[in-house]
C-alpha cells in the first residue's frame, strides 16, 4: 500500500522525461531540475525502507536520497521515463542500506543486527515478523538469480513503492503478470527467509 499521494500526479511524466535525457546530453542542470521535481517522492520511498529498520537506522531519508543520487553523478544514465529513473533510486537505496548492514555487522561482530519488518508480504504467518536486511538481501539476490522478473517485481513493490500498474509499465507486462510474480516473489522469500532464521 502506498502512503500518501503520488507525487506523479503532480508531476508530468514527460517534463521530467525531457530533463533526463536533458542531462543524458550533457545538461548539468537538468539533472537537478528533475531531482526537485520528484524530491518528495524520493524522501517518500527512502522514508518507507529506513523505516523498517525501526531504531536501528543510521541514515535519514534525505542522506539516503543524497547517497543515492550522487551515485547517479558519474556516469549519466539513459532514463526511459519517470518510473525507469525512481526504480533506479530505489535499487541504488537498496544497495546502500545493505552496505551501511554489512559494515555495521562488521563492526559489531553481529551483534545488534540491523532488523526490517517484511509486513508488505501480507501473510498471515510474516505479517508481524522481522527479518535481518542481510537475510533479506542475500534472499532476493537468490531469487533474481532464480527467477529475474520476479525479483524485479518484488524489488519494485517491497523496495521501490511502486503499484503493479506502474511496474507492469516499466517491465512492459500485464498487470496479471505482475501479480503472479508478486505472489510467487512473495512465496519463495518466505521459504527462503524461513529456512535461514
Amino acid at each position: 500500500m502506498r502512503v500518501g499521494p503520488s507525487v506523479s500526479s503532480f508531476v508530468p511524466d514527460s517534463d521530467l522525461t525531457r530533463l533526463l535525457h536533458a542531462w543524458r546530453n550533457g545538461d548539468g542542470r537538468a539533472l537537478t531540475a528533475a531531482i526537485e521535481q520528484v524530491y518528495a517522492e524520493l524522501r517518500r520511498i527512502a522514508a518507507q525502507r529506513i523505516g523498517r529498520q525501526g531504531q536501528s537506522a543510521t541514515l535519514s531519508p534525505t542522506e539516503l536520497v543524497h547517497e543515492a543520487v550522487l551515485g547517479l553523478l558519474p556516469v549519466p544514465l539513459d532514463f526511459a521515463n519517470r518510473t525507469h529513473f525512481l526504480a533506479t533510486l530505489s535499487l541504488a537505496m537498496r544497495a546502500i542500506l545493505v552496505d551501511h548492514a554489512r559494515a555495521r555487522a562488521t563492526d559489531k561482530r553481529g551483534g545488534n543486527r540491523v532488523r526490517m519488518s517484511l509486513s508488505r508480504l501480507d501473510s498471515a504467518d510474516a505479517a508481524d515478523a522481522a527479518f535481518d536486511l542481510l537475510s533479506l538481501e542475500q534472499a532476493l539476490t537468490q531469487l533474481e538469480s532464480f527467477d529475474p522478473r520476479c525479483g524485479q517485481v518484488m524489488h519494485l513493490t517491497y523496495f521501490g513503492g511502486m503499484d503493479q500498474e506502474e511496474i507492469a509499465t516499466l517491465l512492459n507486462v500485464s498487470v496479471p503478470t505482475v501479480k503472479r510474480d508478486l505472489r510467487f516473489a512473495r512465496s519463495w522469500l518466505l521459504k527462503a527467509i524461513g529456512e535461514e532464521i
